[in-house]
């Protein structure tokens, strides 16, 4: 009997599902999407025993694709792999990943469809942990790249990390009694703690870290990001989303209730109001799926127009910098030319008269011994026979030291249209920088020091471009300085975790206030704008790095100082052994 009104209630839920089912608004159903996700994540997301997709996030992404009437052919695979398919156009969506501050600078995200919890597991009788910072020396095991990676790595926490190609294997090396503790989403644990016998392993510490997990794209597809959270909201709407939900997460969440008694009781009477109401039903839902549908376009129109708006300013402000650029370069072309000219007859004539001058000592010298000192230039000729060539050679050095300020003003004003793919060193382009403002910065600090990292690898860019960044950071960091005798440090090292070149600028000034540290990079937000900043210069050089697919970051503490972070990927193949 229990059987048969669950099966009569579960039939009917279906028959009111597909009669209420929406007309996709999108006219390209031809375009067949690729969906990525990882292979051993149960219950989000795996292969069965018959080697084809399942689980939560499956259900989930062909639910939608019906609403949306779009073509969705799912690839899954470790989660390395296709995390590296959607950074090369190979699959266009994940269908399930963890949101992070560092991920969302390379991927968009949807709306969350849930939230996932993780938990610090251990075998039996190890002592428990309170937070993920009681790790700190630990040998802990994590899924390599996946959420708890990428964060670890963000926060920099000492721990002695164990990568592992799947949640599972991390469990499993703690059960064989390898290494101290693994950290897993709690549900895949639960699942995958049941499913190997892991009977000596135990949650030691949960909810240890709570993310939003839903759908990720790659940066700027906000077409096809906008049709998943289109379905997303129908299916929530219509209630699609909460049956999938409790059939492979809620299955493994604990009950307070017994739901099995309540279908049976309750199936009866549910029945009979469920038909009365069939058809009004049927008309209510077809209008919200309308509401939903019209305001969602409607809000994504006001987004885009705010954000066109904000744009079209921000360029209209770049474009008055760039002509006073334009003719600043006019400018130091021109005064670089007549510098050189004068400057030329220096190095060129200056190597003559010491020829001359070694040329005629003999001479000089034998009249000195025979008839004595004598004045030459108002000075005797003993006090100066010796230091007339030193003179001589600081001419020719200070010549030098023109020529090559010159050179680098002009190459830092000239106007550079080459591509973002040349090989750059940045310890050769950090010196150049610092020639280029070698005044301001030692008009601003006695304490000035430079440390380059050796073998550095190259990175992919435009030397030029990066210039202009390190610059207006020299800049930034002399003018926070509050008087000569604070320092500032410039330095290069090679992070061969991230496979990036680091770059750091710290200064011993008055530091910046934290509520000013998110918005420094804001077009024309300035701390200076009564010393004739603009608040350009940062959000230029932020737009830099991000066509470089670098990062700039800065850290502050108000009275001791700043240090701004440029990180660039290395060229693995330029560096030397």
């Amino acid at each position: 009997m229990d059987r048969r009104f669950l099966s009569l209630f579960l039939l009917l839920l279906s028959v009111l599902s597909v009669a209420t089912e929406p007309v996709s608004v999108y006219a390209d159903v031809n375009k067949e999407i690729i969906v990525g996700g990882n292979r051993n994540y149960p219950p989000y997301e795996f292969l069965d025993q018959e080697g084809k997709p399942a689980g939560y996030n499956v259900d989930l992404t062909k639910a939608i694709a019906d609403v949306m009437g779009m073509k969705v052919k799912f690839r899954l695979g470790s989660w390395l792999d296709v995390r590296k398919a959607l950074d090369t156009g190979a699959v266009d969506v994940l269908q399930g990943m963890s949101y992070s501050e560092g991920r969302a600078k390379v991927v968009d995200f949807s709306i969350p469809h849930t939230v996932v919890n993780h938990s610090v597991f251990a075998r039996k009788g190890s002592p428990a942990v309170n937070s993920l910072e009681d790790l700190k020396g630990k040998e802990v095991a994590f899924h390599n790249r996946g959420f708890i990676h990428d964060y670890l790595v963000e926060k920099r926490l000492d721990v002695k990390q164990v990568l592992t190609e799947t949640p599972g294997s991390a469990l499993r090396l703690i059960a064989s009694g390898k290494h101290d503790y693994a950290i897993v989403a709690s549900l895949p644990a639960a699942y995958l703690i049941k499913e190997y016998h892991l009977t000596n392993i135990v949650p030691v510490a949960k909810s240890v870290a709570t993310v939003k997990y839903g759908y990720a794209v790659r940066k700027g597809n906000a077409e096809l990001l906008a049709k998943f959270n289109e379905g997303l909201a129908i299916l929530k709407e219509s209630g699609q989303y909460q049956v999938i939900y409790d059939k492979w997460l809620g299955v493994l969440e604990p009950k307070g209730v017994p739901w099995g008694k309540i279908i049976k009781y309750g199936a009866a009477v549910s029945i009979l109001f469920l038909l009365a109401l069939a058809g009004s039903l049927l008309w209510t839902r077809t209008l919200k799926q309308q509401v939903v549908i019209r305001t969602a376009a409607l809000e994504l129109e006001v987004k885009e127009r705010k954000r066109a708006t904000e744009e079209l300013l921000l360029r209209q402000q770049q474009l008055v910098q760039a002509d006073k650029m334009a003719s600043l370069g006019i400018l130091v072309s021109g005064v670089a030319h007549e510098i050189n000219n004068p400057n030329a007859l220096i190095l060129l004539n200056t190597p003559l008269v010491l020829d001359y001058l070694k040329d005629t000592e003999p001479i000089i010298e034998a009249h000195y011994q025979e008839h004595g000192d004598f004045e030459a230039a108002r000075l005797p000729y003993s006090r100066i026979r010796t230091k007339m060539p030193l003179k001589l050679m600081e001419i020719q050095d200070g010549a030098k030291k023109i020529k090559r300020i010159v050179d680098d003003l002009k190459n830092f004003a000239r106007r550079d249209e080459s591509e973002l793919s040349c090989l750059t060193d940045i310890n050769v382009t950090a010196q150049a920088a610092v020639r280029l403002i070698e005044g301001t910065i030692q008009k601003s600090t006695g304490h000035f020091g430079q440390n380059y990292a050796d073998n550095l690898p190259k990175v992919r860019g435009n030397a030029q471009r990066i210039e202009q960044v390190i610059v207006n950071l020299l800049l930034n960091a002399c003018q926070a300085l509050r008087n000569s005798e604070e320092r500032i440090l410039l330095s290069t090292r090679y992070d061969s975790d991230k496979g990036e070149v680091v770059l750091e600028i710290r200064d011993g000034g008055a530091g910046i206030a934290p509520e000013n540290l998110s918005h420094l990079t804001d077009p024309f937000f300035t701390t200076k704008r009564d010393q004739g900043g603009t608040g350009l210069g940062l959000s230029v050089s932020a737009g830099i790095v991000k066509e470089h697919r670098g990062s700039l970051e800065f850290a502050s503490t108000v009275g001791q100082g700043t240090t701004a972070t440029l990180r660039l990927l290395a060229v693995l193949e330029e560096v030397t052994t």
